[in-house]
């Protein structure tokens, strides 16, 4: 049983109940507007301020979201929010207390609902909002008098239990007004029709990264980066503040990290101010919903390190609703490898299915020093610099990634009369014509290039010399090879297993 126990007055004892779903559950209130403070006028509160703390226990196998209704009373400028956690130690390979928090106003914590006012998981201790500010991850607004609700989010409990305290601090005085946002432009300078670099997967301040905003794009821009996405977990409250630090070099595109307990996924190029929910497993069938709110919105959904090991990470929702995948996540570790051969299976199942193919990408995921932005990339061909050029670029697949800026790859097939395709393309050819396949490698010193086919690795051309440059020609039939696309791995340093990544292209498809 959750327990919650007042250390100041103001707490209803009604007891627990289920809210909206199995996985949702609904303490005890704590009323700022009863005994003798609810019958002095707000306005001879000018200034004060109110505190109640709650404490209490979630015990291992607690619901993913419990709330802690919140009665603000009218004259209410500014609430804060304080809690804290025991981490009792556990043995090791179990796992031990992590608690996450957030807050929806008095409209509600419906799914999918307008009631979120901001989330931070477990980066913060204590949060404020007010109508012109808020902390980092949570969104400025007008504290209105209703239910509110502190939403706690047990990640992970240990055999004990979780104890925690959450303290609320209201001052008085009069509501004041939020700024009206602004937001980046969809469009930068651009090149016309050019391959443009991105990192579309990166964390700063307004969740649980450690660089600001300024911080972000300067990184970006000396990474030789031509666009970024912001990909916040679970918050849309950065998409305001990035304006100022766009350019006619840097596109900046809005997103988020919608981070359930079953799997990320990229919100990537969505509307600005685009909230999209998170607060459902796999089992709950609800998926979909969001990934026709992403589409909605005008973006992509990308499922993010679909083989991630850390908790809550491993993607189990299926690739149904995927726009593209992120099968490279910062520095290439053996996930990666796995979401490769993952990724390559599902292209295999298409192109043998008549199904549709899902593109690939890579991204930094970077968080704070030393991760580094850009690291891998995704390189795009799109028709200019802006928000619908990129996406459009990204849906079609025609794109590769690489590690950093300095790796270029180029990489068609010809065959017939003069036919011609590239990457995320067909080379629609009779199936016994013979087609050309060529690889151009710059930026990739003692890498080897291979050609990889539906039936595998069909093609390994000798290292690269010191220059880094070189170029790969193979020839094949669509009746051989179903599509083709290339990988550039660094010397293998086990033996029997293939080199890190240091670049690979999305496939170009043969036969009609």
């Amino acid at each position: 049983m959750c327990e919650d126990h007042p250390q100041h007055g103001g707490m209803n004892r009604r007891g627990l109940f289920v809210a909206g779903t199995a996985a949702a559950l609904t303490l005890n209130g704590v009323s700022f507007a009863s005994g003798a403070e609810g019958r002095v006028p707000a306005q001879a509160r000018q200034g004060t301020r109110e505190t109640r703390t709650v404490h209490g226990t979630l015990p291992p196998g607690a619901p993913d979201f419990v709330y802690l209704p919140l009665e603000i009373p009218a004259g209410v400028s500014e609430l804060r929010v304080a809690y804290t956690y025991q981490k009792p130690p556990v043995p090791a390979g179990t796992q031990g207390n992590a608690l996450d928090i957030g807050i929806f106003d008095e409209r509600g914590t419906d799914l999918g609902g307008k009631g979120f006012r901001g989330w931070s998981g477990g980066a913060r201790t204590e949060f404020f909002l007010r109508a012109d500010d808020a902390t980092p991850g949570y969104i400025p607004g007008r504290v209105r008098p209703g239910t509110w609700h502190i939403a706690l989010g047990p990640y992970t409990v240990a055999p004990e239990g979780l104890p925690y305290e959450v303290t609320i601090t209201l001052t008085y005085g009069a509501p004041g007004s939020a700024p009206r946002p602004t937001y980046p432009p969809e469009r930068a300078k651009g090149r016309g029709r050019a391959w443009y670099r991105g990192d579309c997967h990166l964390h700063s301040i307004y969740s649980d990264g450690r660089r600001t905003l300024a911080e972000i794009a300067a990184l970006a821009r000396a990474a030789g980066l031509d666009f970024i996405n912001s990909s916040e977990h679970n918050t849309h409250s950065a998409h305001a503040h990035w304006a100022e630090h766009a350019g006619d070099d840097l596109l900046i595109m809005l997103g988020e990290e919608v981070t359930t307990r079953n799997g990320h996924v990229v919100a990537l190029g969505t509307d600005p101010g685009t909230f999209v929910d998170w607060r459902y497993r796999a089992r709950d069938n609800r998926f979909g919903r969001y990934a026709r709110t992403i589409r909605d919105a005008g973006g992509l959904v990308v499922p993010a390190h679909p083989h991630a090991t850390c908790v809550g990470c491993n993607w189990k929702f299926g690739f149904g609703e995927a726009d593209a995948v992120e099968v490279w996540n910062g520095p290439y570790t053996p996930d990666d490898e796995v979401s490769l051969a993952d990724w390559d299976s599902m292209l295999v199942a298409s192109v043998r299915g008549g199904k549709p193919w899902i593109p690939a990408m890579g991204n930094s995921d970077a968080h704070r020093d030393p991760d580094r932005i850009g690291g891998p990339q995704t390189v795009v061909l799109a028709d200019d610099l802006t928000r619908d050029a990129i996406l459009e670029g990204l849906r079609r697949g025609r794109s590769y990634i690489a590690e950093s800026a300095s790796v270029e790859l180029s990489f068609s097939a010809a065959g017939g009369r003069g036919h011609h395709a590239g990457i995320g393309e067909r080379l629609s050819v009779d199936r016994d014509t013979p087609v050309t396949v060529r690889l151009d490698v710059k930026g990739a010193p003692g890498c080897t290039a291979r050609i990889v086919t539906d039936q595998g690795v069909l093609h390994t051309a000798p290292a690269l010399p010191a220059s880094g440059t070189g170029t790969v020609e193979w020839r094949t039939t669509p009746s051989y090879a179903a599509y083709v696309r290339a990988e550039i791995r660094h010397p293998t340093t086990t033996p029997a297993l293939p080199g890190a990544l240091r670049g690979f292209t999305n496939p170009i498809f043969l036969g009609r």
